[in-house]
């Protein structure tokens, strides 16, 4: 069965090569339309009701999460398209959204089709657009981050986050119900991505610094856990800094 979708881009040449590459290397979607814009753009989507759209993240009259916004009462996977915003990439990746960068890799768009496929016949519930709405309009630590796990994934709020321990190709996460998650992620991840109070302070650990009970000179950090983190000598400059 086809996958039905539209694309939405302000620049005709990005639709053709999109257009181009979906036809040649992902024959499971079917394009049913295209907009140039958000005015354009919203109504085609509430017409056609896809299943899947590919939306330009910086376009006229707006931007991707006004279409979301103004498309919210409809169901549907987005794959954003995204020149550099650093925001944006930020936002999408905390409520696990799939995204390509321009210009576009032929192999990106592959595995981002494939995923939204597979989420299509799993008929995953997860609604990827409706958390990242939602996490647009909070402060960095009163966000939502979705944990992808072996069994599926998990909705947490960053500030619950107490520690992330890197696990081999897995991280632990630490939450302060005194639960644990192990996610399908490196912790890299996880310093590219939170934000204060998150601060990196060993090459195996991140720390929640609003949980941060005492430091000794030694170099040990103790959470509200009773947990004792090392903080090495590369990261703790950047860690002192924030109790400066």
């Amino acid at each position: 069965m086809k996958i039905k979708a539209i694309i939405v881009d302000d620049e005709l040449i990005a639709r053709e090569v999109l257009r181009n590459y979906i036809t040649k290397y992902c024959p499971q979607v079917e394009i049913l339309g295209e907009a140039e814009n958000i005015k354009e753009g919203v109504p085609l989507i509430a017409e056609k009701q896809p299943q899947l759209v590919f939306l330009d993240v910086e376009m006229p009259f707006g931007n991707a999460f006004d279409v979301l916004e103004a498309t919210k009462e409809f169901s549907y996977e987005t794959i954003f398209i995204t020149a550099f915003s650093q925001y944006s990439l930020q936002a999408l990746n905390k409520s696990a959204s799939y995204y390509i960068l321009k210009p576009i890799d032929i192999q990106e768009l592959i595995v981002a089709v494939n995923k939204v496929a597979e989420n299509i016949e799993n008929k995953d519930e997860l609604n990827r657009n409706k958390i990242l709405l939602k996490n647009l309009k909070l402060k960095p630590e009163k966000q939502q981050l979705i944990l992808p796990t072996l069994q599926g994934f998990d909705v947490v709020k960053t500030e619950d986050i107490v520690r992330l321990q890197a696990d081999g190709n897995f991280t632990q996460v630490y939450l302060t119900d005194g639960s644990k998650k192990m996610v399908c992620r490196f912790l890299k991840h996880f310093d590219d991505l939170l934000e204060n109070p998150f601060v990196r302070v060993h090459r195996s650990h991140i720390i929640n610094t609003n949980f941060v009970k005492s430091y000794h000179k030694s170099g040990t950090a103790t959470l509200s856990d009773s947990t004792e983190i090392e903080v090495s000598g590369s990261f703790k400059d950047n860690f002192l800094k924030v109790f400066s």
